[in-house]
Formats: C-alpha cells, sequence, structure tokens
C-alpha cells in the first residue's frame, strides 16, 4: 500500500449536550469548535441528525449549517448526516439547494439511511409508522441525486420540479454508512463514501475494501474518495488527555447499556460506579498528547486507505475540545 500524502483533516460534531448545560449550551459550543476548526485549516465541518435524544442538541442539520456557515469564512459544512428516510427527498433537496445559493461551494449533504433514533420516534417524525422506510433508501437517493443536479436515474421527479428556480452550484452528496451496504451503494454510483468508525462497531476495514474493490467511476468521481471517521481527543499531555476522555468513555458504555444521559463532567464520571467497567470496553477510540493521537490516527489512515479523516473530540470542557483541533492541526 502506498503511504498516503496531504490527507486532509475534518471535524464531526453532535451537538452534545453537557450536564446541567442548555441546548443553547451545547450549539454554542458547536460553533465555537466550527470556528476553531475554520481558523486551523480543516476542510470540513459536519452536523448530524438525531431525534428526542437526551444527549444531543442537533435535531435538525440544515438549521444549524446555515448558522455555522454564516460564522465561518472558508471551511465546508454539511451533515454527518441527514438521514434520508425520516424526510421527503424534495424537502431535503430545497434546503440543502438553499443553503448552498447562500454559501456556493461550501455545503456537502452527507446523506444516512438510519433513522437517528428509535423506532417511536421515526414513526412519530415521518407521521406514520410504514412512510418513508429504509427499504425506499435507493429510490430516495436516487430523487434526491436527480433535484441536485445528478440525472442519471429516470425518477422523473427532476421532470417536474426544481429544489431550487436557477441553480449556480450544487452541494456535493456523500453517501455515509457504518456497514458495507453503504459501501455497495457508494460504489456503484460513483459516490464518495464516509464510514462511521467511530461507532465502534467493527467493519472499517471490510467496507472499504468493498468500496475501493467495486467502485465504479461517475461523472463524479473517476476514483473512490472515502473519508474515515475516529473519535479521538488529544490534550497536552498523555495524562489530561485521559482524564477528560473519562466523561466520553462513560456515557459510551452506558449507551451500549440503554442510558442515554448528558455527559458528565470528568470529575463525576471518575466517581461514577461504573467507570471502571467502561474504561475496560474495548474501543477504536484514539486518546493522548497530540503527537502521538496524530501518529496513530495516521496509523489508521494507512490501513483503511482513506482519502480524508474526520474526528470527533468529545471532552465535557468546551477548552479541552478546542485545544484538541488545536493540537492535531498542529502535529498533522
Amino acid at each position: 500500500m502506498t503511504q498516503r500524502q496531504g490527507v486532509p483533516i475534518s471535524v464531526l460534531d453532535l451537538s452534545i449536550l453537557r450536564e446541567g448545560a442548555t441546548s443553547t449550551d451545547a450549539l454554542m459550543q458547536t460553533t465555537e469548535l466550527a470556528q476553531c476548526a475554520d481558523t486551523c485549516g480543516y476542510k470540513r465541518f459536519w452536523v448530524a441528525e438525531h431525534h428526542n435524544m437526551p444527549s444531543v442538541a442537533c435535531t435538525a442539520p440544515p438549521v444549524l449549517i446555515g448558522h455555522l456557515a454564516a460564522m465561518t469564512s472558508r471551511i465546508n459544512v454539511g451533515s454527518g448526516g441527514v438521514m434520508l428516510p425520516n424526510h421527503a427527498p424534495l424537502v431535503v433537496a430545497e434546503q440543502f439547494a438553499m443553503l448552498e445559493a447562500l454559501h456556493p461551494g461550501r455545503i456537502d449533504v452527507g446523506i444516512g439511511r438510519a433513522p437517528g433514533t428509535d423506532q417511536r420516534t421515526a414513526a412519530a417524525v415521518r407521521r406514520s409508522e410504514g412512510a418513508l422506510g429504509a427499504e425506499d433508501f435507493p429510490t430516495d437517493l436516487f430523487e434526491l441525486m436527480d433535484l441536485l443536479g445528478d440525472r442519471r436515474f429516470d425518477t422523473t421527479i427532476g421532470d417536474h420540479f426544481k429544489a431550487t428556480p436557477a441553480a449556480s452550484s450544487y452541494p456535493k452528496i456523500f453517501l455515509l454508512g457504518s456497514s458495507g451496504y453503504s459501501a455497495h451503494l457508494a460504489a456503484k454510483l460513483g459516490l464518495p463514501f464516509g464510514f462511521a468508525h467511530h461507532f465502534d462497531m467493527g467493519g472499517t476495514f471490510e467496507a472499504a475494501e468493498i468500496y475501493r474493490s467495486r467502485f465504479v467511476p461517475s461523472h463524479i468521481l473517476s476514483e473512490p474518495y472515502m473519508i474515515v471517521t475516529a473519535n479521538v481527543l488529544a490534550a497536552d499531555t498523555n495524562e489530561e488527555a485521559l482524564w477528560h476522555a473519562k466523561s466520553s468513555r462513560l456515557t459510551g458504555y452506558l449507551r451500549r447499556t440503554g442510558r442515554f444521559l448528558p455527559l458528565p463532567s470528568a470529575d463525576d464520571a471518575a466517581r461514577h460506579p461504573d467507570i471502571a467497567e467502561a474504561e475496560r470496553m474495548p474501543s477504536s477510540r484514539i486518546v493522548g498528547d497530540g503527537e502521538q493521537v496524530a501518529e496513530q490516527l495516521q496509523q489508521l489512515v494507512q490501513r483503511v486507505n482513506a482519502d480524508e479523516v474526520m474526528v470527533t473530540a468529545v471532552a465535557y470542557e468546551t477548552s479541552a475540545r478546542v485545544r484538541s483541533l488545536e493540537l492535531l492541526a498542529k502535529y498533522w
């Protein structure tokens, strides 16, 4: 495998709600991180769609993307991702076409097929248990691509509707996933692909092989383009990084056991009765001083043969998250 030089680095943020904080606090923290990423030279800043979760404040990515694009100057801003089964393709196309018109060349639309919530909430979002189901995902995706300028498919929707009356450019579409299914589909369609390695569910290297070996060139891409995400926290010392990581290690463990709670402080996490078990749980996250984290992240890039890496840094203190991005940018 040839060594990749100059692989771009980007950021994924979930607008995580901290214990004792408000939704406004969470969204302002996201804004501060986006501004830091913009200043430090990161390529993209993406936000995710989640519903009815006590620990996540971003329920409407297009709204937050518009705000973040206005509060930054050069970085691409997008969704990581919009859960397409929750929405009519025309609505998503209109939202992102408008964002692109406001911020030409800076908008990405990352698309996923999971609901981003539990089934009961998904039914409420979709207004029907049967409407807009995941089984319709390929058709919905083709319609969205059609509406956003990729007219390869005979969906007919593009013959009757326009996402915006006079587009001068379109947002770039990325297909996202955490399984081989999305890797297959992205390869077949010749789309850029993002794999959720930060989910800690395995399958990263298998999905990368599927995507690259089955990639079919398109007018969008002549060669595969894969983004791998990683849960990363860097600090000035290894000990400091491990301390701040206690918050996310604990919440990750609690989520695995069905407990979705706001992010605790490192102090509270350290006193939690489950912290020892949480820190024993196997994890793909990368934690340490800046140089060590950059080296381990580069190793992940080489193993996956990734074209871009996207990091999510979770800590209770905003200053710790900002410092993580600054250090990673320095050593990357």
